[in-house]
C-alpha cells in the first residue's frame, strides 16, 4: 500500500489530523527560517523547503474542501499555489517580487475561512478568523495600514496556529449526510 493509498484510505478525523501534522511542520520551518536569516543561505532552503511543505498541505486542504465546494476549494488552491510560486521567486530575487506573495495568501485564507464556515466539520469561530486574518493579509498592500502590519502578522499566525492545533488535537467532526454543503462527503 502507497503513502497516498493510506492516506486516500484513513478516515476523515485521520485525515485532518495528517494536515495538522503537515501544518505544524510548515510553522516550524518557517519559524526556523526567519531564526536563521532570510539573507543566509540556510534560512533561503529552510524557506523554500517551508514553502514546499505550504504547498502540500494546500493539497491536503483540497480534498479535505472538495467535498464542500469543488470550485471554491479549487480557487483557493490557485491562489495559494500563486503565493507559494511568488514566495520562491521572492526569496532567490532577494525579497523584490512585481507582486506582494501576501496577496495570494490574504485571498487563500478568504476562500479557506468560507470554506470552513461551510464545512459543518470545523467549527465556524475557525472560518471567521481566517476571513480576518485573509482581510489582513490583504492590508500589506495599502501603505496607509502599514502601521498595523505588526497586528495583522500576530492575528494572521494566531487563526492559522489555532487551525492547525484544532485538526492536531480534535481532528474534524463526522457529518451526517444530507448536511447543506457536504453532499459528496466521502470515508
Amino acid at each position: 500500500m502507497s503513502i497516498i493509498d493510506g492516506i486516500v484510505a484513513a478516515s476523515p478525523k485521520t485525515r485532518a489530523r495528517l494536515t495538522g501534522a503537515v501544518y505544524l511542520a510548515y510553522f516550524a520551518l518557517a519559524i526556523g527560517g526567519a531564526i536563521a536569516g532570510s539573507h543566509s543561505a540556510t534560512g533561503r532552503v529552510v524557506n523554500i523547503v517551508s514553502i514546499a511543505v505550504y504547498a502540500g498541505l494546500t493539497v491536503l486542504f483540497y480534498f479535505m474542501f472538495e467535498p464542500v465546494s469543488r470550485w471554491v476549494s479549487l480557487l483557493a488552491a490557485l491562489f495559494s499555489f500563486t503565493g507559494c510560486v511568488f514566495s520562491v521567486v521572492q526569496i532567490v530575487q532577494g525579497g523584490k517580487t512585481p507582486v506582494s506573495p501576501l496577496v495570494f495568501f490574504g485571498f487563500y485564507c478568504l476562500l479557506l475561512g468560507q470554506l470552513v464556515i461551510r464545512s459543518r466539520f470545523l467549527p465556524v469561530l475557525l472560518g471567521l478568523l481566517l476571513v480576518v486574518a485573509g482581510a489582513g493579509w490583504l492590508l500589506f498592500l495599502f501603505p496607509f495600514a502599514a502601521p498595523l502590519n505588526g497586528v495583522t502578522e500576530v492575528f494572521g499566525i494566531v487563526a492559522e496556529g489555532a487551525l492547525c492545533l484544532w485538526l492536531l488535537i480534535a481532528g474534524v467532526k463526522p457529518v451526517k449526510k444530507g448536511k447543506r454543503g457536504m453532499r459528496r462527503v466521502r470515508g
